[in-house]
């Protein structure tokens, strides 16, 4: 079910919207409005999913309004104007409907929005983390799911990664990349090894096992390893 208003300055045009609405079984109209003020007095106070919309009114037009909105249900616009078209759809409206509107072009428009409000939401990929670290005279990005272990060699780390076969080899100490790592996905079992937990395979006494890489846990970081091995789902 989709819940409606309409908006047009001229009364008839109300009339002939409420009547077209009414032949389509999944709209329920909620109200009519005369201005853009009534409608956005409508939107404040009750859940509209559909909005049928005139163009040219007094004061604030039909697209000034639209345009306002933040949060703006669907709207179809009804006009008697196609030079304002283009606008309509700049703002991702659903349909643009010139009058007089037969019985059968209505419909289609408000099974489209029909369409659009099944329609599951698009997916949003998180934002990936990354870092840039110094290699030879390039900065070289290091995106944080990608590393499996980072090794410590004096003023110089190791980043071991999925993406590449070759550690990448940069001037940092171990404290500067442990703090740049989310500290839920990264564990330090040594002062010279930070793994990540998701690539965790097996702990066996003093070891760590990342596949076939076989890493030391040390006396003062085990309790540590023994934390995370509480942890669900790891």
């Amino acid at each position: 079910m989709l819940r409606c208003i309409a908006v047009d300055d001229e009364q008839l045009a109300l009339d002939l919207l409420e009547d077209n609405i009414s032949k389509v079984p999944f709209l329920h109209m909620v109200g009519k409005c005369r201005n853009a003020l009534e409608a956005s007095n409508i939107l404040a106070s009750e859940p509209i999913d559909l909005v049928f919309l005139d163009i040219q009114m007094p004061g604030l037009t039909g697209l000034q309004w639209v345009g306002s909105l933040v949060q703006k249900p669907m709207v179809i616009l009804i006009t008697a104007y196609e030079k304002y078209a283009l606008q309509g759809f700049e703002l991702e409206v659903v349909d643009y409907l010139l009058k007089p509107v037969s019985l059968e072009r209505f419909v289609k428009a408000c099974n489209r929005a029909l369409e659009l409000q099944k329609a599951p939401a698009p997916a949003i990929a998180p934002e990936e983390e990354f870092f840039f670290v110094h290699v030879d005279y390039s900065l070289v990005k290091i995106v944080v799911r990608d590393i499996i272990w980072v090794e410590g060699l004096k003023d110089y780390i190791k980043i071991h990664l999925q993406s590449v076969p070759k550690p990448v080899i940069t001037r940092m100490g171990m404290k500067v990349i442990e703090d740049l790592l989310p500290s839920k996905r990264f564990i330090r079992v040594h002062k010279s090894y930070i793994v990540s937990v998701s690539h965790i395979q097996s702990i066996r006494k003093n070891s760590i096992f990342l596949g076939a890489v076989e890493i030391p846990i040390s006396d003062h970081y085990r309790e540590a390893v023994q934390t995370i091995t509480r942890r669900p789902g790891l």
